[in-house]
């Protein structure tokens, strides 16, 4: 009879000297801060593996101790279980330690330029661990006692230092929403350069580009930040740090798509997924990083699906290594909300999307301030699905009271968009076009009227009367009309406009309509044609079919066959317009016709299924074929010689 295999295995004599020195921690604590760094680590990572989070705290507490701990920068995963895991506590050790370092900062001011570099650089290892851990203005508390330390001596090498600072503090401004800062910060950078090429030098300017690029991006600025994520791309060397790399990558694909410019956007995102795959692991933060942009672009090519797994993906890694109660984990759970939504707003099964937008708000208010900007876009989501569940909703009392809710979460949502933006700003226009959603399930068909129009007059006068988000807004009012206010003849105009500008919109691939991806401005209206629906309202088209049969075949053949082109004829644009069509041919009489676009509909069924099951994002990215240099050089190559996008 063959032996049983033992299931207990004993410690390693390394793990039973870590044990014994713990269990003395009280005895030895003078003589573990005098061990090796990485020793010294271990003996804090047993505390906290007890749950002796008190003694752990009063280590980390101390800048010195922490300062030592940084330098075990293999472990720094395990390092951010600890930290998070003390703020969790109620230990507010980043606050403690930022505080601190700006005391000793202060202290040294007199003292020579050496010393002064030296903490500098620690500060750029405490800031950038702060700031990698989301505890935003904790790092911007740093970053600017490193700053000011660089102001103090007049010479190349500190105006290199102050360039670098200058571009963590820009990010965690970002990261923050304090754009307005953000903004003096990136003209401070640029001051610091100006100085270095007058005295003959050049700082590599990639990293302040991409991150000027993504605060663009923020502000809705599309144009700029294309502009400028081409910039940053031009300044990708062999030298440069590969995270660095990675995040000018990340922001280059996210303008690209915002530019539907979807071919360069798949190539940036992809090779950032597989760099950062590669050098940091499927485990990093990082790789997290560039998920959610993966999960961003797949999202607006329409690939839904996998959009939602990718989400998951990157949801799974950051809740392993930051917990719970952290900024990182509060985005990830919003991502994977408004995706899970898209994909089950068919099938009204939305109770995973209501878990994760509701865990990303108790997250964000439980560590930022009740009107923190962060909030807008998990409110919003969260409104979404309230008015989705609403809808399907049996219980007139319940529905009203979920359409109330999402109302308020709404109005809240532009109030702090207006706040951080100002009027005249495209979140706010997608804001008032969400209320005016909301106003039409609510059947408060005025109110609903007044929305979209301020929707569209703030997108015409910021990006003229032919952008393609212009025709998006236009398309709801249509819709309003249509179904629900009976002016069909408003609706049509409307409607044939909307058709004429989504038409015009080119990129280098061949313009596509609408897809799930503009759920953000609550573009699928609830027993309405969606807005991009071009079909004329029966009563008005009634009397001229052939004009109906040409318009409706016409688009059928611009708009739909675009959409095969680019995504194949698993395209779920299709179904809106299929079902659109079902529905303006029954309207009509048209009843040929009905049954033609009911077998296509099925068609459609069929292939939407198979094309999910045969994909797979991940897979997709796990190697690749062209290094970065021959990225960058591939997409510089695509650029108008004027650098502009589109």
């Amino acid at each position: 009879m063959a032996a049983v295999e033992l299931e207990w295995i004993p410690e390693t004599l390394y793990n039973t000297a870590i044990s014994a020195v713990v269990d003395s921690y009280t005895r030895s604590r003078r003589e573990i801060r005098s061990l090796p760094e990485n020793i010294q680590f271990d003996v804090y990572y047993k505390l906290y593996q007890q749950g002796r989070l008190c003694q752990l705290g009063g280590e980390f507490c101390e800048l010195e101790v922490f300062a030592k701990v940084l330098r075990a920068s293999d472990k720094r995963h395990l390092l951010h279980h600890c930290f998070q895991a003390l703020m969790d506590h109620g230990v507010k050790v980043a606050s403690v330690l930022a505080n601190s370092f700006s005391r000793r900062c202060s202290y040294i001011e007199e003292s020579d330029a050496n010393v002064k570099e030296k903490a500098i650089q620690f500060g750029f290892v405490l800031g950038g661990f702060l700031s990698d851990a989301g505890w935003y203005s904790d790092a911007e508390k740093v970053f600017l006692s490193c700053l000011q330390l660089c102001s103090l001596h007049d010479e190349v090498l500190h105006w290199f230092r102050a360039v670098e600072c200058c571009v963590r503090l820009l990010h965690v401004r970002n990261g923050n929403c304090k754009y307005h800062l953000g903004e003096e910060t990136y003209k401070l950078a640029q001051t610091y350069i100006d100085k270095l090429a007058k005295h003959g030098h050049q700082a590599n300017k990639a990293a302040l580009f991409g991150e000027l690029c993504a605060l663009l991006f923020a502000k809705s600025h599309y144009d700029e930040a294309y502009k400028w994520c081409v910039e940053a791309m031009k300044e990708i060397t062999v030298s440069l740090p590969v995270k660095v790399a990675v995040d000018v990558l990340r922001q280059a694909s996210k303008a690209c798509v915002v530019k539907r410019e979807f071919k360069k956007a798949e190539q940036l995102i992809k090779h950032a997924v597989y760099l950062a795959r590669e050098h940091f692991g499927p485990k990093h933060p990082k790789y997290s990083d560039t998920l959610l942009d993966y999960g961003f672009y797949l999202l607006n090519v329409d690939n839904i699906c996998q959009s939602v797994a990718i989400y998951q993906t990157a949801l799974d890694i950051r809740q392993s290594v930051f917990g719970g109660k952290n900024i990182h984990v509060a985005t990830a759970h919003e991502d994977l909300a408004y995706s899970s939504y898209v994909h089950h707003y068919s099938s009204g099964k939305f109770d995973n999307a209501l878990f994760h937008a509701e865990r990303a708000i108790d997250i964000i208010t439980h560590i930022l301030p009740e009107d923190h900007l962060l909030l807008a876009s998990s409110k919003r989501v969260k409104a979404l699905i309230l008015e989705e569940i609403a809808i399907d909703c049996h219980n007139k009392e319940t529905e009203q009271r979920l359409l109330q809710e999402a109302h308020d979460l709404h109005l809240s949502s532009l109030q702090l968009a207006k706040k951080a933006f100002g009027e005249f700003n495209v979140q706010t226009a997608k804001h008032y076009g969400n209320l005016g959603r909301l106003y039409q399930s609510m059947r408060k068909f005025k109110e609903a009227e007044e929305m979209h129009i301020k929707a569209i007059q703030i997108k015409e006068q910021l990006l003229g009367q032919e952008d393609y988000e212009v025709a998006l807004s236009v398309g709801h009012l249509a819709s309003l009309y249509n179904y629900d206010m009976n002016q069909y003849e408003d609706a049509e105009k409307l409607y044939l406009r909307s058709i004429a500008i989504e038409n015009m919109q080119q990129s280098e691939e061949l313009s596509v309509g609408p897809t799930f991806s503009h759920f953000h401005e609550m573009e699928i209206l609830q027993n309405t044609m969606p807005c991009h629906e071009i079909i004329k309202p029966a009563s008005v088209v009634a009397s001229k079919p052939k004009l109906l049969s040409e318009l409706s075949c016409l688009f059928h053949e611009q708009s739909s066959a675009e959409g095969k082109k680019l995504f194949g004829e698993g395209y779920s644009g299709l179904e809106y317009d299929y079902r659109g069509l079902i529905k303006l041919y029954n309207s009509v009489g048209n009843f040929e016709r009905v049954y033609e676009y009911h077998n296509i509909l099925s068609n459609w069924n069929r292939l939407r299924d198979r094309q999910f099951a045969i994909s797979d994002a991940l897979e997709d990215v796990n190697g690749s074929t062209q290094s970065t240099e021959e990225v960058v050089r591939s997409f510089l190559l695509a650029q108008p010689t004027n650098g502009q996008g589109c």
